[in-house]
C-alpha cells in the first residue's frame, strides 16, 4: 500500500502553500468509493478535530454538502476535503492513510504534533 501523499490545490481560503493535513493515494481511493455510494454523492469531507475521548480532542470525519464560512477547501485528486479554522491548527501536518490489515481496516491518522494518545487510541492530547 502506498503511504505518498498527494499534493493539494487550495480552492479557497486563505493563500496557503499546503493543507494542514495530507492524504495517501490509499486514503482519497477509499473515500471516493464511499462516497460513490452515497445518494445524493456529497461535495466532499469534511476533516476536523473535536473534544472529547479520554485524552481531550478525537479526530472527525464526515461527508458535506457544502463548505462552511469558516472553512478552507483542499482538493486532492478531485476530492474536495472541508478543513475548519480551529480543526486547521491540531491538524497541522497530520497524513490520513487508509490501512486493511486481518485485525481491521480504516483510517489512521499519523500526527506529529500529538504528545499522547489514549489506550484504545481513538483520541489524543496535544
Amino acid at each position: 500500500m502506498s503511504t505518498a501523499t498527494v499534493t493539494p490545490e487550495v480552492v479557497t481560503g486563505a493563500p496557503t502553500s499546503t493543507a494542514p493535513v495530507n492524504l495517501t493515494p490509499a486514503a482519497i481511493a477509499k473515500v471516493k468509493e464511499i462516497m460513490s455510494t452515497q445518494d445524493p454523492v456529497p461535495a466532499g469531507l469534511r476533516i476536523g478535530v473535536v473534544g472529547g475521548g479520554c485524552s481531550g480532542f478525537q479526530y472527525s470525519m464526515s461527508f458535506e454538502n457544502q463548505s462552511g464560512m469558516m472553512d478552507k477547501v483542499y482538493k486532492f485528486d478531485d476530492l474536495k476535503v472541508f478543513v475548519d479554522a480551529t480543526s486547521a491548527a491540531y491538524l497541522s501536518n497530520c497524513q490520513v492513510d487508509y490501512v486493511e490489515t486481518l485485525e481491521a481496516a480504516g483510517f489512521k491518522f499519523e500526527n506529529a504534533a500529538v504528545k499522547s494518545t489514549c489506550g484504545c487510541g481513538s483520541s489524543f492530547s496535544v
